[in-house]
């Protein structure tokens, strides 16, 4: 008999000294199948790495509609928004702003526009929701239009440099914001408050805008602008409902916030 006939008939003499009891197949599927998921538990529940996953997911717009900040991820949501990351988010969002406004050919007819939402955009709100678990309680409006009147707000830093760099550059800048016509005084005075002057002019909700979704609503100011002659080259803001919809920017920047979503 030959050496390779012989390592053949080696595992077939082996196997048939398998106990004749054992009437289970020699292949056998593995009972501890959970076992190897363990992993996938751990991370679900590492609240840190979750919300993180969470916060990825809403600002891209993966969630849809969503109402608060998961209890969870309270404690997420604010060391995100008092330390270091939502500030060097917005300034990274401002300098690829500031780069590509400065590509256009701004004429001197003052038709290169820019539009700004206000909350979250241009003013930080951080103080009220610091008092109002950062969006994971329900909203209150009337305490928030109590905020609003106070005309506190500060400035977003890195939003009050990009402002002003585009008015250095000469672009026409408008205010489009979700806050009702009621609140106009108290918006400007907030504005002028936190630093801002100069821009063309400020939009809020009337009577005939009050129900309609966000999306709409700012898209049709956006189309009253165009429709005066203005070529909207950026558009700013926290909300996906800030910068989607019809008669849309050429370029749109999108501003973190994952304290509150509106449609």
């Amino acid at each position: 008999m030959d050496f390779g006939r012989i390592l053949i008939l080696i595992p077939l003499i082996l196997l048939s000294f398998v106990s004749s009891n054992d009437s289970h197949s020699i292949i056998r599927m593995r009972t501890d199948l959970s076992d190897s998921y363990a992993g996938v538990r751990k991370i679900r529940v590492d609240d840190s790495l979750y919300c993180d996953s969470w916060r990825f997911v809403i600002e891209a717009n993966d969630a849809g509609k969503w109402s608060t900040v998961p209890k969870r991820c309270l404690e997420f949501v604010k060391e995100y928004m008092t330390g270091g990351r939502y500030t060097s988010d917005s300034e990274i969002v401002a300098d690829y702003a500031v780069a590509f406004a400065k590509t256009v050919n701004v004429s001197t007819n003052r038709k290169d526009a820019w539009v700004f939402d206000i909350d979250e955009t241009l003013l930080s709100n951080l103080p009220y929701y610091r008092d109002n678990e950062y969006g994971s309680e329900p909203f209150d409006e009337a305490s928030f239009d109590l905020w609003v009147d106070s005309s506190v707000a500060p400035a977003l830093p890195a939003s009050l440099r990009l402002y002003n760099e585009l008015r250095k550059l000469n672009f026409t800048i408008f205010l489009l914001t979700g806050r009702t016509e009621n609140q106009r005084t108290s918006t400007i005075e907030n504005m002028l408050f936190a630093g801002y002057s100069g821009w063309e002019k400020l939009f809020l909700r009337g009577a005939s805008d009050l129900g309609k979704l966000a999306t709409v609503y700012k898209s049709e100011k956006r189309r009253e602008i165009e429709s005066a002659g203005y070529t909207i080259h950026g558009n700013s803001g926290d909300q996906w409902s800030d910068l989607t919809g019809f008669a849309v920017a050429t370029r749109s920047f999108k501003l973190p916030n994952p304290m509150y979503y509106i449609a």
